[in-house]
């Protein structure tokens, strides 16, 4: 008895395609899958980096928001917050958390 089952091909370069297209659905999954929210645009993480400005004031910025909004929705008094900013003051692990909470990023993101 022969084998009748038939064997097809798919040309190289539509499988090729094909691969390509798996592999950027993969990075894509793992990128949402990554994706924590606490990632900051270039220009923004660049201001970060080359400490320019205080990671607090980088993110308030990037949240469009003033120090006042910033204090009002975290309940960290505007005079604390300023020096913070400023780098007078370090912050207690408490008004650290209600930071982070209020930029909804991590304590790690503002912590220089």
């Amino acid at each position: 008895m022969t084998d009748q089952t038939s064997t097809k091909f798919v040309p190289i370069e539509e499988y090729q395609a094909l691969a390509d297209m798996v592999e950027d659905l993969r990075d894509i999954i793992a990128a949402k899958d990554a994706d924590s929210g606490h990632a900051l645009p270039a220009e923004f993480a660049r201001r970060i980096f080359m400490e320019i400005d205080h990671p607090v004031t980088v993110w308030r910025d990037y949240r469009g928001m003033t120090q006042r909004a910033l204090s009002e929705k975290s309940g960290v008094a505007s005079g604390y917050l300023s020096e913070i900013e400023s780098g007078k003051k370090k912050g207690s692990l408490d008004v650290w958390r209600k930071l982070a909470k209020a930029l909804d990023t991590s304590i790690d993101a503002l912590v220089n």
